[in-house]
């Protein structure tokens, strides 16, 4: 079964905070349209993995979405942009305001075509603010969250390589996509969602920014060493690296009697998670002693005896064969024009009892429905051929 059967979703979106929605919704059994431009939206050509230049991230985030191209600017696109919305039930885009508004696709635009249209958008920073006109990126909003900041050395901010501030939005936009539905089932209304990544940022940074509002503590880098509990950090081993984490004093204790050394627990510069961050330093060099002499599958192995959160540093390369990602199959092999292999496309990473999540359809290449789906909006084979021609799909 899948729990979206029969909804209808225009994705508009550029890069990940509009598509990851769509993926997800998609991945819920919407009939999800990804829609771009006709020689192809930024996103599809970013990291390209195959000869003709297909992006890895465009694989990943447009998968159980049909595909198509159109220039709604262009004669007779404003045409086929109406029928669509007139099928649709919601509509994603993460564009600034006046593109929308030039493209058709602001909310009044919209529901003058389908009263009950639900429209989720994301800006960098929000609409109206001193920075209201203002673009921006997944880092953007690290940077000003006060993320970078922490994240790395005091001498040197650090970006998270992966863009959690995009994901993040993508999230929050599905779960806001999804109540805004039951909203409409209620009560016959659609509405405009609106997401921004700042404030997605300020919203993991939450804990951090009231600390720091009340004691006014002014935190600084410390790389992977935590600063509210200890053991927080990563470790060498013989052969590689671990992260350990221990918040808590059950754990704690645990840990002290991995170490054999009980006077950590009647210490009282180590009596709470506050204290043991405040002297972090002394913790990771007493487990880096005892990582140095053990390899990674032998520390693991104890860590996890003595329930402790662990886990290994693993490359990229190994975190694809790691034997956990493999034996709960978090990654789909998916097959795509011009690869020799599957990509290994992750899938939904939530398992419903009774619903199918799984991926029924690769990322689309280029326009691979547009015919179809002008088919399907009622336009015969030679106006599709004359929208081709005028590129206007």
């Amino acid at each position: 079964m899948s729990i979206l059967q029969g909804l209808r979703v225009l994705d508009f979106g550029r890069y990940i905070a509009g598509p990851f929605c769509g993926a997800l919704l998609g991945d819920l059994g919407a009939d999800v349209i990804r829609i771009e431009k006709v020689d192809g939206s930024e996103d599809r050509y970013t990291a390209p993995v195959t000869a003709d230049g297909q992006g890895s991230g465009f694989m990943a985030l447009n998968r159980n979405k049909r595909g198509m191209t159109l220039n709604p600017r262009k004669p007779g696109g404003q045409d086929i942009l109406r029928r669509l919305v007139a099928r649709a039930d919601v509509v994603i885009a993460n564009l600034p305001p006046d593109t929308l508004e030039s493209m058709g696709l602001d909310y009044a635009s919209l529901t003058a075509v389908k009263p009950d249209i639900i429209l989720t958008t994301t800006t960098a920073f929000g609409v109206g603010g001193p920075y209201g006109d203002r673009v921006g990126f997944d880092g953007v909003a690290q940077a000003m969250s006060g993320n970078m900041h922490l994240t790395g050395y005091e001498d040197e901010p650090m970006r998270n390589y992966f863009p959690y501030v995009d994901y993040t939005t993508a999230s929050l936009n599905t779960v806001a996509t999804l109540a805004a539905i039951i909203h409409r089932m209620n009560t016959g209304e659609g509405q405009h969602v609106q997401s921004c990544l700042l404030a997605s940022a300020l919203t993991v940074a939450n804990g951090t920014l009231i600390e720091q509002a009340i004691l006014d503590n002014n935190r600084i880098a410390t790389g992977n060493r935590g600063q509210t509990a200890a053991p927080i950090d990563v470790f060498q081993t013989t052969d590689g690296w671990i992260l350990v984490q221990v918040v808590g004093n059950p754990l704690f204790e645990r840990w002290a009697k991995l170490m054999g050394e009980p006077h950590w627990l009647t210490d009282p510069r180590y009596a709470t998670d506050e204290a043991r961050g405040d002297n972090a330093r002394d913790i990771s060099e007493r487990m880096s002693r005892w990582t140095s002499g053990r390899s990674t599958a032998d520390a693991m192995a104890e860590l996890a005896q003595a329930r402790i959160p662990c886990g290994e540093v693993l490359t990229p390369a190994e975190a694809l064969v790691n034997e956990q990602v493999v034996a709960r199959g978090f990654l789909e092999p998916t097959d795509y024009p011009g690869l020799a292999q599957g990509a290994p496309v992750a899938r939904m990473p939530i398992d419903f009892a009774r619903a199918d999540t799984d991926i029924r359809r690769r990322a689309p290449t280029l326009g691979e429905h547009t015919a179809e789906i002008l088919g399907e909006l009622g336009y015969d084979e030679a106006a599709i051929r004359d929208y081709r021609h005028r590129r206007v799909v």
